[in-house]
């Protein structure tokens, strides 16, 4: 890191040079919120070289694509995006462009942005964001005409953890907190440790540092993030695993609350669930992917856990934590489930009774076995199923979000409201805004109030529930 920082320096010259004045970045982050973790990263680092920033692609002197390669539909997307940037820098030829991210440690996409993408110059996947300064160094020199480079970064290791990269949070009330990187799990259908490589756990040290740094800043949030946190230390290299690391994190001083994800099903343990149930400064909110109901396209899947083994932790957790809310991933349309398997998913969902879910209809990715095994139900089946289980969903979520209606909650005061929310059909009081702030559970709350409270924990009566929205009043 002694060395990315003598490259900043140096970059902050060249760019000014190049530019004649602070160069301008747009930065955007696609995804997970490890990704958007990485992309405060990547803001850090480039304002260390003289950037400020932009959210117009015309504006930007240098445009930078931070994505996620999860679903096919996401990788067109950014393609899409890169179109619209190359066209910009067909007007100003001086501007440049970088893609990394997931979608660029995947050799079929740094291929295709060889042939078919000529104005990208810079490529680096997920263990080379920590060299953003000297990648950059390197494009820098050679994007002069007739010496120009495409600079790529894409070789396939398991990546380091690199400590002190420069972040730049724009959120000033919640942040997250990487504790690892990578996943051993291998779910068939899982992209994710083909292009960020096996599990790597941050020493307890270092991630308590950073936690207490940041509620030294006055941040009432913090979310400790991971591919699978419950894989936190097990090669035991740390001295800790993950339900101590949670409690040592839960027992920093201050008044502020913790969150985690993702948790896999097969390492949720009790001891998680006990650590959970006697720290109140942990929500009251598990994010459990299941995937699906039915126990052969789990194990299609490779998941390592059952049906019934799933839903013991869920009960054990009801049994310690009342008041428990639970979230879920699942796929639908997995290759070779039937209507019989969806709909063991179907009433999966009734059973946990989720406040949401993250729903998505199967994405075959290069390089997965799940993309090699036959397929045979049509998409417009698909289809109708997705839709079903969102009705399903709905019905379920809906029926938290009605009983809350007479409760005082505690919220964190995130910000403003959104002008056409719950409360949009009311005039705001004198001297007062729409705000929005959200419960332990996740379950966002409109109310009006002083700017003045955001960043706060605030006392809240919900007096209206409608479409997975609340209103409330202060206490």
């Amino acid at each position: 890191m002694e060395a990315q920082r003598a490259f900043c320096a140096e970059n902050k010259r060249l760019l000014e040079n190049r530019y004649g004045r602070s160069p301008k970045a747009l930065v955007r982050a696609f995804g997970c919120a490890q990704n958007m973790d990485d992309g405060e990263k990547i803001k850090g680092m480039l304002a260390e070289m003289g950037c400020t920033f932009t959210e117009s692609v015309e504006e930007a002197d240098i445009a930078l694509y931070n994505t996620c390669a999860i679903r096919e539909n996401a990788e067109q997307k950014v393609f899409g995006i890169l179109g619209q940037a190359t066209h910009q820098k067909e007007l100003r030829r001086d501007m440049l462009i970088a893609l990394c991210g997931c979608m660029a440690q995947q050799k079929e996409v740094s291929d295709k942005l060889r042939r078919s993408f000529p104005g990208v110059d810079l490529v680096f996947g997920p263990h080379a964001l920590y060299k953003l300064p000297q990648l950059l160094h390197e494009t820098l020199l050679h994007a002069v005409p007739g010496q120009r480079k495409r600079v790529y970064d894409t070789e396939d290791i398991d990546g380091v953890i690199a400590e002190g990269i420069p972040t730049l949070r724009e959120d000033k009330v919640r942040a997250g907190l990487p504790i690892m990187y990578g996943c051993n799990n291998f779910c068939t259908y899982c992209v994710v440790p083909l292009v960020r490589g096996r599990e790597r756990s941050r020493r307890p040290e270092d991630v308590l540092q950073e936690a207490r740094s940041l509620v030294e800043a006055g941040y009432k949030e913090i979310t400790l993030l991971g591919q699978n946190v419950n894989s936190y230390g097990k090669n035991g290299e740390e001295g800790m695993d993950f339900p101590e690391l949670l409690e040592a994190v839960a027992n920093i001083p201050g008044d502020f609350w913790v969150r985690f994800m993702t948790s896999h099903p097969r390492d949720c343990t009790r001891k998680l669930i006990d650590t959970m149930a006697r720290n109140p400064k942990i929500c009251n909110s598990l994010h459990l992917p299941v995937q699906s109901g039915n126990d052969r396209v789990l194990k299609a899947m490779n998941r390592h856990y059952t049906r019934e083994q799933y839903l013991e932790i869920v009960r054990y957790a009801k049994e310690k934590i009342p008041g428990l809310h639970f979230t879920s991933d699942i796929i639908v349309g997995f290759p070779g489930e039937t209507r019989e398997e969806f709909e063991e998913t179907l009433s999966l969902i009734r059973e946990v009774g989720y406040q949401s879910l993250f729903t998505f209809i199967f994405s075959p990715r290069p390089g997965t076995r799940a993309a090699q095994m036959d397929d045979p139900v049509p998409a417009a089946e698909k289809s109708k199923w997705f839709q079903e289980l969102l009705a399903v969903q709905k019905e379920c979520g809906m029926k938290l979000y009605d009983r809350m209606t007479g409760q005082t909650v505690k919220i964190l005061c995130e910000g403003y409201g959104k002008e056409k929310g719950i409360l949009s059909d009311q005039p705001v009081p004198a001297g007062k805004a729409l705000l929005m702030g959200r419960t332990e559970e996740g379950m966002v709350i409109d109310f009006f109030g002083d700017p003045r409270l955001i960043g706060q924990f605030v006392p809240v009566t919900v007096i209206k529930s409608a479409n997975f929205a609340l209103a409330g009043e202060i206490r």
